[in-house]
């Protein structure tokens, strides 16, 4: 080649490696701009057209400002409340009016049935941010000044207030500790000097471009995002680019040991992977896309912002990688060098020959093939662990299928014990969060509802039938009008539009299943009042209705989900069969990991109960990832078999990717498990769901099940496509 020649060709991975340095260096600050237009506002997680969110619209005609009510309690350890306390806390509630943030007057002060505790409230301005922390300390430390009492602040304020504080290291601490564990696995696993360092970049730009993106369109109102989401999307972006790089990388070195030079070997490896790697990343772009079908707000923020992180890893793994590892060659795998062709067809022989007797050595030991199967023969490493598990999976495929089979469905048979009814405002946090143990002080002594009470809006014509029908209805404790001094009681009723407020504390916890009964029997006392047209709303009709919108939202998207990922097997593999036989393997790994989950969220964790989402996001992101690892595992499966036929490409199949689809299926359960530095139950299980059903799939379903069950049918798995008729 002349050497002009060999110098352009080295023109396009220089460009595009200067590209991303480029953009990374633009584009890195990103990661940590996304808090600043993140919110973490409880009411914007509600269903769309549910009745409590109608509800809170309603009450917006009530206020001047939005506010969030902070409930101060004070409590004695022994003996009650004397005079003097009482007066205390009064004057200190009082002396609040007109401070920083503080919104009218705060309330009367209160004192419980047993005389051991006081509770009283103030309004603080919606619109606090990150200043709410700080005006609740000013609450708390002005509250604290009774004597002989302990001061506990909860309500909607306080639980924001924790809530951003659980995702204030969301920008580092996730980022850090997800990164850190990737490289590590790496440099473990691969034992090379450089490579994991190339992966990692990688990643860390792919997470740049989507950062910046998402930024740009959140700052724009056309996506939103949260604390939750923001977490998920660093944590979906550097596990998907880590595994689309293992696999690329590892067929490079693949082909690199074939071809012996690097553009030929990196041309051949783009030719066969691209195409496995995209459709991966459309199973799991579309299936995060079906989110959108939700009437869940935050369900519907994950569905655009999961699919702009799923692209940017594709066009990072496409772009960046090869051009890097064209530019560095062997040197990437060092002290490991990939191996001449003539070497590993040696030694993959004599391993055969030796292992698995002249048979097997013709099926799955050369490298080379026949050569006459009509497609380019391969080179396949040397894996000894993966090539033993190959050759026990070709013996006794019927025994494999049939005891992974019974484990499986035996412990999906424990998915119904996993209660996904939301969860209690004292599980929220993983760690103590003020809130909590105020909302425990609250309930010790007050109604379980107190602080969190229902909110009817009904016509003003109607308020005195409403308020009676209310106060009636077993499990509410009282139920008042809010008058025109603002809070509930005797006096005129407060009035907007011909619409009155009406607050029914309930005797049950605000979370509790028996409150969101309560809140059932109520809006069924009060639709029944003719002329009403009342509205029941407030912290646990939001729970309740939440719950419901997110069991309709399941049986809505996990029908479409399945489709599309079958569409898309099917157009990758030109089969039917195989495509309903992977989706049927990773539904049955989903209900099994459920569980599992189960089990150990209800006696290890210590959770009665998981958010109404959980089970949603945990389909949704283990039935497409699960698919990935089956898709890269079927294309070269379909790739040998079109040479050596079925039988002898199951088996070249597995023992080529067995081992970079386990490290990649280790990696992302590493990742995802890194959720877990953030203190909320949602993310910890959600870690947990997915990390255990990740490993599940990698070891199990795809290692034992799927390939078992593909030997035992033989080529009928590829039906209706021509690959049936092949041996």
């Amino acid at each position: 080649m002349p050497s002009a020649q060999r110098l352009t060709r080295w023109i396009t991975p220089v460009v595009l490696l200067v590209v991303w340095l480029i953009l990374g260096g633009l584009l890195g600050p990103y990661a940590g701009k996304l808090s600043d237009v993140a919110t973490n506002d409880q009411s914007s997680f509600l269903p769309r057209g549910a009745e409590s969110t109608r509800a809170m619209n309603a009450q917006k005609s009530f206020q001047d400002n939005d506010t969030l009510p902070a409930v101060v309690i004070w409590t004695v350890r022994e003996g009650t409340i004397d005079r003097q306390q009482r007066e205390a806390a009064a004057r200190s509630l009082a002396s609040l009016a007109g401070d920083h943030g503080i919104v009218g007057r705060p309330s009367p002060v209160l004192p419980s049935k047993d005389g051991r505790a006081l509770q009283g409230s103030v309004q603080l301005r919606g619109d606090l941010g990150h200043a709410l922390p700080d005006v609740l300390d000013d609450v708390r430390d002005t509250a604290g000044r009774v004597q002989g009492t302990e001061t506990h602040i909860t309500g909607p304020a306080a639980t924001q207030a924790d809530l951003s504080d659980a995702f204030a290291g969301i920008d580092g601490i996730l980022l850090v500790v997800a990164l850190v564990v990737v490289l590590l696995i790496l440099l473990l696993v691969y034992r090379s000097v450089l490579l994991p360092v190339i992966i990692i970049l990688g990643a860390v730009f792919a997470l740049a471009l989507a950062c910046a993106v998402v930024y740009e369109l959140a700052k724009e109102d056309v996506v939103r995002v949260d604390g939750q989401v923001q977490g998920i999307l660093s944590i979906l972006v550097i596990g998907a680019a880590t595994d689309y790089a293992l696999l690329l990388s590892a067929r490079f070195r693949e082909e690199l040991a074939a071809h012996g030079e690097r553009f030929a070997a990196m041309r051949a490896t783009l030719r066969r992977s691209a195409g496995a790697i995209t459709a991966s990343a459309a199973t799991v772009a579309l299936g995060v896309l079906a989110m959108l079908l939700s009437d869940l707000t935050n369900n519907r923020a994950l569905g655009p912002v999961g699919a702009i992180g799923i692209a940017c890893a594709v066009v990072s793994t496409l772009t960046f990688l090869p051009a890097t590892l064209v530019l560095v060659g062997r040197a990437a795998y060092w002290p490991a060098r990939p191996e001449p062709p003539a070497a590993a067809t040696a030694q993959n022989g004599a391993e055969d020959g030796a292992q698995n007797g002249a048979k097997d050595t013709a099926d799955a030991g050369a490298t080379g093939g026949d050569g006459s199967g009509g497609g380019e023969p391969t080179a396949a490493p040397i894996n000894g662990l993966w090539r033993r598990i190959a050759a026990r999976v070709d013996r006794t495929p019927r025994r494999i299928w049939a005891s992974t089979l019974v484990a499986l469905i035996a412990c999906a048979a424990f998915s119904p014990q996993l209660n996904s009814h939301g969860v209690p405002v004292d599980e929220m946090f993983v760690k103590d969060a003020p809130s909590v143990t105020g909302q425990q002080a609250l309930s010790d002594h007050f109604p379980g509802g107190s602080g969190n009470p229902a909110v009817i809006v009904a016509d003003a014509a109607a308020a005195r039938d409403v308020t009676r029908a209310a106060a009636r209805t077993e499990g509410v404790a009282t139920a008042a009008p809010v008058t025109e001094s603002g809070r509930p009681g005797p006096g005129k009723p407060l009035v907007s539009g011909g619409r009155v407020l009406i607050n029914a504390t309930l005797d049950g916890g605000a979370s509790s299943d028996e409150a969101k009964r309560t809140v059932e029997r109520l809006r069924t006392s009060v639709h029944g009042i003719s002329g009403a047209h009342a509205l029941v709303g407030g912290y646990t009709a939001q729970q309740r209705d939440i719950q419901t919108t997110a069991e309709h939202d399941r049986a809505l998207i996990v029908p479409v989900v399945l489709l599309i990922i079958l569409v898309i097997l099917a157009a990758l593999l030109r089969a039917l069969f195989v495509p309903v036989l992977l989706v049927a393997t990773v539904a049955l790994n989903f209900l099994a990991t459920l569980g599992v989950s189960a089990l150990v969220f209800q006696h290890l964790l210590g959770f009665t109960a998981t958010d109404a989402s959980v089970p949603l996001y945990a389909f949704v992101f283990l039935v497409a990832l699960g698919v990935d690892y089956n898709i890269f595992l079927l294309t070269r499966v379909r790739e040998e078999a079109l040479v050596h036929g079925t039988r002898a490409g199951i088996r070249r199949g597995l023992t080529t990717t067995g081992g970079v689809i386990t490290s990649a299926g280790v990696v992302l359960a590493a990742t995802f498990a890194a959720l877990v530095v953030i203190p909320l139950s949602f993310l910890v299980q959600i870690a947990f769901i997915v990390a255990f059903g990740v490993l599940l799939d990698t070891l199990v379903v795809r290692s034992l099940l799927v390939p078992a069950l593909a030997r035992d049918i033989g080529p009928a798995v590829w039906w209706p496509g021509a690959l049936r008729r092949r041996g």
